[in-house]
């Protein structure tokens, strides 16, 4: 795309989610203007959006439990292109994302690239629970009401499998955590329990409940569980989870410090509640316990002290996070090892420079910990760009502290061999990396600045042009402004 002055673009986005119950697509048309004017470098925005079509809601096609059918979900996506009057080269951003228990499924990234070479210029994710927490809050409105109210916010997003929470305050990333709660965790077929979830057996396992599969369903003790369930959310919001409460945690404890003053729920559970869809859906009835969870959380005593605030989306707030791009250029005084580059599709881990500078950098382990477990779960190698937002002023001898103690958290990741990505908010890429190299000069750096971004984007980073910048594509996994 080329602008020369500040007249408007257009482009077409699709997103594709990919859940433990459900897929759908959403295409989308975004308006894009240069706000620079033609003297001044490119400053790309979105000034408009519009949804132009949305697919029914899917129930997720699976081969065995194990394996998704991806002819299924390849037939789904081409109908619902042809739908919409789509052609795959007109589609010029988007994203296919994975999500809840079907990111486990064992052809989960075969079909990840299958689709995407399909579909067009694709971001590919595969959503770990923390980062699909953040995806579905910003998806959702909560992200955007934190912004707007300046309160902390929970938003709790309940599919088939999991409940991914995420607080944000003020539009800052607070914490995370994850519960086995989901409506499928219990399924049932012609009135008898056909299948519960591990975690489930676990707990009923620690009440010596007679719950079994095969036996026919008790309402009363299913809503037992829900009843449990509910409870255990509130619990886990107020960061008081007991040691009863243990089979249904997915991961680490609640992370975050702050008092949560508002919740709002996002997802499949979330539309039994609220019911914002209309037309068909793609599930005659429901056979498992979502509409028993949803009434529990409604009933629930435990949960009606905090405000509840009304969802923008329910089911669909993850598939409407995909898509939105933002290119912006990089400072001139930067430092990149040019064999590395380009890069892609490298998620964003936010630390900002809150409070004194010693307390930051001497937290730096374990915040690159933490980034790791959002990133990298299973310590794959998949690398990440670490974003330093709020930097004060730095003198050189704290950019030599800065530097030995980013060297001494990284060396936590799983493969060393990869190139450190930073992004700087404040112009220092260039002294921070070229003291990065001078300690460990083996360590390729590519160290970047003037760039905006935030937990949960996605970065490509292109070749350095000719006035030492680098163009940078800022993939946004939110519906927003």
């Amino acid at each position: 795309m080329k602008f020369k002055g500040p007249q408007k673009e257009e482009m077409i986005s699709a997103g594709i989610d990919i859940g433990t119950s459900t897929t759908k697509l959403v295409i989308s048309r975004f308006t894009l203007m240069n706000m620079a004017g033609g003297a001044h470098v490119p400053r790309i925005e979105i000034i408009d959006k519009e949804v132009i079509h949305r697919s029914p809601i899917y129930r997720t096609p699976l081969l065995s439990p194990t394996t998704i059918d991806i002819e299924k979900i390849e037939d789904l996506v081409r109908k619902e292109y042809q739908k919409a009057g789509i052609e795959p080269k007109d589609i010029q951003t988007g994203a296919v994302i994975i999500t809840g228990e079907t990111a486990t499924k064992s052809n989960a990234e075969v079909m990840l690239h299958q689709l995407s070479d399909q579909a067009g210029e694709f971001l590919v994710a595969t959503a770990g629970p923390d980062l699909e927490g953040i995806i579905a809050a910003k998806g959702s409105g909560a992200y955007e009401y934190s912004i707007n109210t300046g309160k902390v916010i929970a938003n709790i997003d309940i599919g088939g499998g999991t409940a991914n929470v995420a607080v944000y305050k003020s539009g800052r990333l607070c914490g995370t955590c994850t519960l086995h709660v989901g409506g499928r965790l219990i399924e049932c077929n012609d009135n008898k329990i056909q299948s519960i979830s591990p975690p489930v057996k676990n707990l009923l396992r620690q009440w010596d409940s007679r719950m079994v599969e095969g036996q026919t369903q008790n309402p009363s003790a299913i809503k037992q569980v829900t009843d449990f369930m509910a409870d255990v959310i509130a619990r886990m919001l107020k960061k008081k989870l007991t040691n009863e409460d243990l089979p249904l945690l997915l991961g680490h404890e609640p992370n975050w410090v702050e008092d949560i003053e508002a919740i709002m729920f996002s997802g499949g559970i979330s539309e039994c509640i609220y019911h914002h869809e209309t037309g068909t859906v793609q599930s005659a009835k429901y056979d498992d316990i979502g509409l028993m969870l949803a009434a529990s959380l409604k009933e629930s005593s435990s949960l009606a002290g905090w405000t509840w605030v009304k969802p923008q989306e329910t089911v669909r707030a993850t598939v409407l996070g995909a898509g939105m791009q933002t290119t912006e250029i990089s400072g001139a005084t930067i430092e990149a090892d040019h064999r590395k580059l380009p890069m892609k599709n490298l998620p964003v881990y936010q630390i900002r420079f809150e409070g004194d500078f010693k307390t930051v950098i001497n937290q730096l382990s374990k915040r690159i910990e933490e980034a790791i477990d959002l990133y990298d779960p299973q310590r794959d190698g998949q690398n990440f760009a670490v974003y330093f937002s709020d930097l004060p002023y730095l003198r050189f001898r704290e950019i030599d502290e800065f530097a030995e103690s980013i060297l001494k958290a990284m060396k936590q990741k799983p493969n060393q061999s990869q190139p450190l990505v930073l992004v700087l908010d404040r112009d220092y890429a260039k002294v921070l990396g070229q003291t990065l190299k001078r300690k460990a000069p083996e360590q390729s750096i590519i160290c970047i600045d003037q760039i905006k971004v935030e937990n949960g984007d996605y970065l490509d980073i292109g070749q350095v042009l000719e006035t030492d910048v680098v163009p940078v594509i800022i993939k946004t996994l939110t519906f927003q402004k």
